[in-house]
Formats: C-alpha cells, sequence, structure tokens
C-alpha cells in the first residue's frame, strides 16, 4: 500500500440467503473476507483499507488484519440494500473528497487475481473515466445461446426470429462478457452521484464514462451458493500447495 493511494471499501454484511455466514465461512483454510482483505492491504495503488459490516465477527477479523472496521447500519445490511448505498456510507464516515480513487470489493470473492484491484485503478486514472469494473468472458452461456421455453415446452429464441441467431458454435459467438464481481474502481464524485448528466438509476454511482478490464473465465470466484465455496476452497488450497511445495 502507499500513502496516496486509493481507498478501499471492503463490503460484507452478515446475513445471506444463499450462504448464511458467508463473509466470515472458512475457505482455503482462512475465513473468507480475510482474502479481500488482504488483497486490498497487498495491492500497490490502494493505501487506506476500511471494511462495512453489520457483522461482530467479521469486523473483530478486520482489527486483527489491522484495517478499520465501520459498522454498517440495520437499514444498509439486508438483503434490498444497494451496494452504493452501503459504500456511500462508508465514504462519508471516512471523509472522502470528489476526486478520492475508490475501490469497491465484496468480502465474499475469495478469489481474485492479485492485481486486479491495480489494473482498475491504472485504467480509472490514465484514461480519466468515472468508474472501471471487471469482466468476464460469459463463455458457454451466450446471450445468443439464451431461449424462451412455454409452458407446453415449445423451445423459441430470446429475441429475433431465429433459434441461437443460426451459430451452433461456440467460437463462432462474438465476444460478450458479463461483471464477474471481482472488483469496481471509482471516483468519490461517481460515488456520491455527482456526475453531471447521469440519469437516476440503481446503477448511476458508475458515471457516466465506464470502463472495464477482462479477467479470464474463472480467475474470480464469487461464494453465492455453497458449491462456489468448494470451488474456492480447491483453488485457494491448490494455491498454497504451489506456493509451498
Amino acid at each position: 500500500m502507499r500513502s496516496d493511494g486509493a481507498i478501499a471499501i471492503v463490503l460484507g454484511r452478515a446475513g445471506s440467503k444463499g450462504v448464511p455466514g458467508k463473509n466470515v465461512a472458512v475457505v482455503g483454510g482462512r475465513p473468507c473476507g480475510a482474502w479481500t482483505i488482504e488483497h486490498a492491504m497487498r495491492s500497490e495503488r490502494i493505501g487506506r483499507v476500511v471494511v462495512s459490516s453489520d457483522s461482530a465477527e467479521l469486523l473483530a477479523l478486520v482489527r486483527e488484519m489491522g484495517a478499520e472496521g465501520i459498522e454498517r447500519p440495520a437499514d444498509l445490511a439486508h438483503d434490498r440494500a444497494t451496494i452504493d448505498n452501503a459504500a456511500r456510507h462508508a465514504a462519508h464516515a471516512i471523509g472522502v473528497e470528489p476526486t478520492t480513487r475508490i475501490v469497491i470489493l465484496y468480502a465474499n470473492v475469495p478469489v481474485r487475481p492479485s492485481d486486479l484491484s491495480d489494473r482498475a485503478l491504472a485504467l480509472l486514472e490514465e484514461s480519466g473515466c468515472d468508474s472501471v469494473q471487471s469482466y468476464a468472458p460469459v463463455g458457454k452461456h451466450h446471450p445468443w445461446w439464451t431461449a424462451r421455453v412455454d409452458e407446453s415446452g415449445r423451445v423459441g429464441p430470446w429475441e429475433g426470429e431465429v433459434l441461437n441467431h443460426g451459430v451452433f458454435r461456440r467460437q463462432d459467438l462474438p465476444s460478450a462478457f458479463i461483471p464477474d464481481g471481482g472488483v469496481i474502481a471509482l471516483t468519490g464524485r461517481a460515488l456520491m452521484l455527482e456526475v453531471p448528466g447521469v440519469e437516476p438509476g440503481p446503477h448511476a454511482f458508475f458515471g457516466a464514462d465506464r470502463r472495464g478490464v477482462i479477467n479470464p473465465e474463472g480467475a474470480v470466484v464469487d461464494i453465492d451458493a455453497p458449491t462456489d465455496l468448494l470451488v474456492a476452497d480447491a483453488v485457494l488450497r491448490g494455491r498454497v500447495a504451489c506456493a509451498t511445495g
């Protein structure tokens, strides 16, 4: 970390319908959130790490690791609360300026490329854009191969008139990407909804000039289901074995 670096805001609420307590669940031999905190603390372009949570267990871990903890109020910790509202609460608590560079990281993402936050911040700084989000190739779940299946089982294209857009080989599909949950880098002005000309909406905090960095398929593991814990655990234990072998 560097003294003039960006601020990392790690978000990790206690509740989860899919995987209860996932931010402190043990994965790769450590609490899940520890991997994200460590990622932020090791990133060259990040100078301060704060964690917003309503979980006493996660906040205790934060203090043990030398990061800053911010208690998130209950009205920002339910399953309908938005990430930008939670991030804004944390930003206000620490006094973020419009020119401040911010990285939003999810505590339930224990697997991400080690240089991901630095790559996103580099693009944010070099391009002068409002935000940078990480993306992964959609792979075989391509939008051209999305279909509608009615109550009788009849299959039709999701859009247009031709099923699968007439493409049946994966290598013939045009490139398509989906947010992978690895990182969001943005300016304080964008987070505070101060970018001119941006229409109100759930993604207004990304600003007007939105850019992306691309990760290889599978490079980020976002814990949303119990099977994701198994995948992340296998990946992380494999990395530790390689590093110590």
